[in-house]
């Protein structure tokens, strides 16, 4: 038998304050990713305010396909009004020589074709899903989201990435465990070239790695090097005879011609370690 999840007092008071939030705005569009902060901040703005609140996912090269299946899927399940709308962030110029404030403008080129779709359904308001710990690393996208105001709720209610998987839990959400997403182009260096292609590369080497058994993975591409980043325990395992063998080979049929393993592991904002 499944053990029931409590919140604490502390928690819930934070889940009370997330649902006044939500519940003071009369219609919602809720930019959605598939990840745990998007998903439990969607998965309550559709209870609180039912049909007045909608996903909208955008879809571009830098996304991987499985993310926006698993959104899709979601939304299905939970009889979410999803709208899917197509990002055009290659379009800005010097964008795909990936600079260091490449996420402002990915954020920007995100949010304006959301608010342009939710202004043909009459929603005027626009929620991301960012937690507090997520003001801990470099971020310029939250720049876009001052700028643009776009609203968020998760960090107005103080919840934390441990509470947001607390309450997803809570709300049996499959995804409250599920690996921190990022897209696609944090897997280069600031200055690499970036295009479609390099990111299919990159998109279909982590499926490799995950269909292998690895749930969370980073392939970063370094020329025609992928470096591998998993966690620091599951190091031994993917080097193993067998598994480093048959991975290699895969990557190597993607079109890599060197592959190698990040030794330090698995931890988010690596790129952002030689600013």
């Amino acid at each position: 038998m499944e053990q029931e999840i409590k919140l604490d007092k502390e928690l819930a008071g934070k889940f009370d304050i997330l649902c006044e939030t939500l519940g003071a705005y009369e219609r919602l569009a809720v930019a959605f990713s598939g990840g745990v902060d998007s998903t439990l901040l969607l998965k309550v703005a559709h209870d609180v305010l039912g049909d007045d609140a909608v996903a909208v996912t955008g879809c571009s090269p830098s996304i991987p396909t499985r993310e926006i299946e698993e959104a899709r899927q979601f939304c299905r399940d939970e009889g979410v009004r999803h709208l899917l709308v197509e990002t055009h962030e290659f379009d800005i110029e010097g964008f795909d020589h990936n600079p260091v404030d490449r996420c402002y403008h990915c954020k920007r080129e995100l949010f304006n074709c959301i608010r342009r779709e939710a202004a043909t359904h009459d929603i005027w308001t626009i929620a991301e899903g960012s937690n507090l710990d997520d003001e801990g690393d470099y971020r310029p996208g939250f720049k876009a989201v001052a700028e643009m105001d776009i609203v968020s709720p998760l960090r107005a209610a103080g919840l934390t990435k441990a509470d947001v998987r607390n309450l997803a839990r809570f709300l049996g959400l499959s995804v409250w465990d599920k690996p921190a997403f990022a897209c696609l182009n944090t897997r280069f260096a600031y200055g690499d070239l970036l295009t479609s292609e390099r990111l299919m590369m990159v998109d279909k080497a982590e499926d490799v790695i995950r269909d292998a058994g690895f749930s969370q993975v980073r392939v970063r591409m370094q020329d025609e090097t992928a470096r591998i980043e998993v966690p620091p325990t599951d190091i031994e395992r993917l080097a193993s005879e067998s598994q480093r063998t048959e991975i290699a080979g895969k990557l190597k049929e993607l079109g890599f011609a060197y592959i190698s393993l990040d030794l330090q592991g698995y931890r988010t904002g690596s790129m952002n370690e030689t600013l």
